[in-house]
């Protein structure tokens, strides 16, 4: 929905990113407020789970993420869910930039327990926190790995997310248990009896 209540036409997101990979300059700048309540939703959603003071604030976020995605990682989109994903992960990499700073400022710091059960998944993280997960995510498989940044930091839906990789919504969630049981003994260790 945009702002007038009226339903955004998808086909108009995937027309723009189009035109924006054959070389048109202005469908990037045309196709962010088609989208723009949802990158702010993403980006609130990512940053409640900070703790402690916020560095930065959503439309920050949405503007640095903006800075990557206009830089050509946006072009590689296909659709609407798609250029969401990519979003997502443009704004966990200014978040983990964000938290390397800080903790390259602060060094050290308690661990604070975090949870990877299945509720809405948005523990509050440290930056240490935060860059051990980011660590983890990495050593994921690459689709695994898109299924957390899309459901984790993109907040998205089985469905969006399994629209966006091309697969069945039973691959996501059967991706996303192993995907957290990774994350859980990369992060905690093996579970104790």
């Amino acid at each position: 929905m945009d702002a007038d209540g009226a339903e955004t036409s998808w086909g108009e997101v995937t027309r723009l990113l189009r035109a924006a990979r054959a070389g048109d300059p202005d469908a990037m700048h045309r196709l962010v407020p088609l989208v723009y309540n949802d990158l702010r939703r993403i980006a609130g959603r990512q940053l409640r789970r900070e703790l402690g003071q916020r560095t930065m604030q959503p439309t920050s976020l949405v503007h640095e993420a903006y800075m990557k995605l206009a830089n050509g990682a946006g072009l590689q989109a296909g659709d609407r869910a798609h250029f969401l994903a990519i979003a997502a992960r443009a704004m966990r990499q200014v978040l983990v930039d964000d938290a390397r700073r800080r903790s390259a400022a602060k060094r050290g710091g308690e661990w604070e327990h975090t949870t990877l059960g299945d509720q809405d998944w948005a523990p509050e993280l440290s930056p240490h926190d935060l860059l051990s997960l980011n660590d983890a995510i990495d050593e994921l498989e690459p689709r695994q790995r898109h299924v957390v940044e899309c459901r984790f930091f993109g907040g998205m839906e089985d469905q969006e997310i399994a629209q966006t990789l091309g697969v069945t919504e039973r691959t996501v969630r059967r991706d996303w248990v192993k995907a957290r049981a990774w994350l859980y003994r990369s992060l905690y260790g093996p579970p104790s009896d």
